[in-house]
This record gives structure tokens, sequence and C-alpha cells, in this order.
């Protein structure tokens, strides 16, 4: 038996989010409950060199986005990236979600030899098929800023857990 692309991406694309969306509401609680600025843990990064919480959940969001709008051949559509509050970080994962399911199964599934490029124009461009890009680059490289955001709360001492990172399914 053969896994859908759709069954491969949408409905974790999803779930991921929504426990982004929930962890967030656990920093925002953690941050009213010890008094601290959450402008503090918004801007807070793991090391230096590394995009702080507000912009890894931009890019968690660009990645859906991207993945399935690239597999469903729909245009993706453009957020501005100026969030700067808890509220503004959620209120662009509700718009992620609004886009995800507005995606349908038979627009994603079939996608597997579609053409799929990526940063296009620019000197970092790069061509897939639809499989590829859903397995080796597009999936690694969410889970990467959704494991990034989390790892940022958890080290500034927002108690989550693997369920929290799980979340619901």
């Amino acid at each position: 038996m053969t896994i859908s692309m759709y069954a491969a991406s949408v409905p974790m694309l999803k779930q991921m989010l929504q426990s982004l969306d929930a962890i967030l509401s656990k920093a925002e609680a953690h941050a009213q409950a010890k008094k601290i600025d959450p402008a503090v843990l918004l801007q807070a990064r793991l090391y230096p060199d590394m995009f702080p919480l507000v912009r890894q959940v931009q890019i968690a969001s660009d990645n859906a986005k991207g993945i399935a709008g690239r597999l469903a051949g729909v245009e993706i559509p453009s957020f501005a990236d100026n969030e700067q509050t808890f509220e503004e970080l959620h209120a662009r994962i509700a718009k992620t979600l609004d886009f995800l399911n507005s995606i349908k199964p038979e627009q994603v599934d079939g996608s597997e030899e579609r053409d799929v490029v990526v940063y296009k124009g620019s000197p970092y461009e790069m061509q897939f098929k639809g499989q590829t890009y859903l397995v080796h680059f597009g999936v690694p490289n969410f889970m990467f800023h959704v494991t990034t955001a989390y790892a940022i709360l958890r080290h500034n001492g927002v108690e989550l857990g693997k369920d929290d990172f799980i979340g619901k399914f």
C-alpha cells in the first residue's frame, strides 16, 4: 500500500502548525506567570547566528504554505513577515492553516513528478520533482524551524514536552 502525496504532506503540516500554535500559547502563559516581557521570548535564539523565535515561526509558516502550494500547483500566499507579538504569530498560523485547508487532496495527489522550483530566479534556485521536494527538502526544512521554535522556548524555561511538540492528530 502506498501513501498519497496529500496524506504525506497537508495533514502533517496542519498538525505541526497547530502544535506550534499551542506551544506559543504556553509560552505566553509562561511569560505572564513569570513576569517576563514577551519580547524576550519572541526575540530569543538558541545561538547568536540563528534566527529568533519570531522568525522561526514565520519561516515554518512559509514552508508549510510553500510545500502545499507547490505540490498543489497553486499560487502561494505571501505574508509580510512583520509579526512582533504572540497574538500576531497566532494570526499568521491561522492564516496559514486557512490556506492549507483550502488545498484539496486531488490538487496534491499525483504531484510526485511535478516540477517544483524553490528560490526561483535567485542564485540559490533549486529544482526538484514533487516527491523528492517533499521528502528531502520541504518536510525537513519545515520540521527544522518548528523544532527550533520548540527548542528556543524549552531552553528559556517554558514547560514543554514531546506531547506538546507532536500535538493532536
